[in-house]
């Protein structure tokens, strides 16, 4: 047996105590290469199996030891504390982020009343809204209730400001007809589910690295996309059409709970310490209480998934064709004409 073999094989022995110190002995007589013939006595033979079972078992270990090590979160993990402050910082209630917030609804509403994309990204980009759900992930998996309700809180006024600011801009606004910003806003779907899962596991580990990734967030933002859903509710409201406020409402609720959920996984997994630890009955409840909510949340996302996939769930009134919406855009416009010459 080579040396890298039998290190792998000597550390195999020492985490397995159901391996037997008179197995290795005998095991270490062969390498597990030997081939077993007619001229193989009885205990021999036993031998080389074992030395075969135990030489496989111990490269598919360091296998997924190797994997394990690839894929780990833990290595460049930042402490506690610097966790903390850098999650309860981003998402304090200053002027400067009301402001920046105002800027973000106004600045996605006009993206998605002119069909701009690109406007829509920098809304996205700019909001503030993701700070919050962080400050409520960590709140939960630290069992530290006063954060969990001031993250709560001051989710909700977001909110309420991001629909009171969009209602008011498409009340004034000429441009009355949906486009297709707007009506991509209101087809929840499982991939939503998935984008924001994704979204939140990726943010809450940029957000607890030494020498924080700034470009996560960013990313995260636009990727499951908080700001827009909001600004479609306040579209809806403006406009009448209420199946399409509670379509682009879903969308944002499945954004904002499962970047929640998410987050909340990966805290525990790198066991930030909690305020308050839990008796075992107590963290059972609280599993139980999330798995039943996420089951909840999911039951009308399948149902409304399933209704568009059959063409159950049409929004009355809304043009659906890029045409359509293109023309209904034009037409809005050329009530600027008199005011022009």
């Amino acid at each position: 047996m080579d040396d890298k073999n039998e290190k792998i094989f000597l550390d195999t022995i020492e985490d397995d105590p159901a391996f037997s110190a008179e197995g290795a002995s005998c095991a270490f007589n062969f390498t597990g290469d030997e081939a077993i013939t007619d001229d193989t006595n009885i205990d021999d033979a036993d031998h080389i199996i074992l030395a075969k079972e135990e030489r496989s078992k111990s490269k598919w270990q360091h296998f997924l030891f190797r994997l394990r090590k690839v894929f780990s979160i833990r290595d460049d993990v930042a402490n506690h504390e610097e966790i903390k402050e850098r999650i309860l910082s981003g998402g304090r209630f200053t002027g400067t982020n009301m402001v920046i917030m105002i800027c973000a609804i106004i600045i996605a509403s006009i993206g998605l009343n002119t069909n701009s994309v690109a406007v829509i990204i920098g809304a996205m980009l700019i909001s503030p809204l993701m700070s919050r759900i962080l400050i409520m992930s960590f709140g939960t998996a630290t069992n530290d209730k006063v954060q969990l309700m001031n993250g709560l809180k001051g989710f909700l006024i977001q909110i309420a400001i991001s629909i009171a600011v969009s209602t008011l801009y498409f009340l004034i606004s000429p441009l009355k007809a949906p486009t297709e910003q707007i009506l991509a806003r209101c087809e929840p779907s499982l991939f939503d589910v998935l984008i924001a899962v994704a979204g939140g596991v990726a943010g809450i580990i940029g957000q607890t690295r030494k020498g924080q990734y700034n470009n996560v967030i960013p990313g995260v933002a636009i990727a499951t996309a908080l700001m827009p859903p909001l600004c479609v509710v306040g579209y809806s409201l403006a406009n009448g059409q209420w199946i399409m406020m509670g379509l682009s409402f879903m969308l944002f609720f499945i954004n904002f709970y499962f970047i929640y959920f998410s987050s909340v996984i990966v805290l525990n997994i790198l066991e930030v310490p909690k305020v308050k630890e839990l008796s075992v009955r107590k963290w059972r409840i609280v599993k139980f209480r999330m798995i039943r909510n996420t089951i909840i949340v999911l039951i009308p996302i399948i149902a409304v998934t399933v209704l568009f996939a059959l063409h159950i769930l049409p929004i009355k009134g809304l043009p659906t064709e890029s045409g359509e919406t293109a023309e209904a855009v034009s037409s809005a416009l050329s009530a600027f004409a008199p005011i022009i010459r």
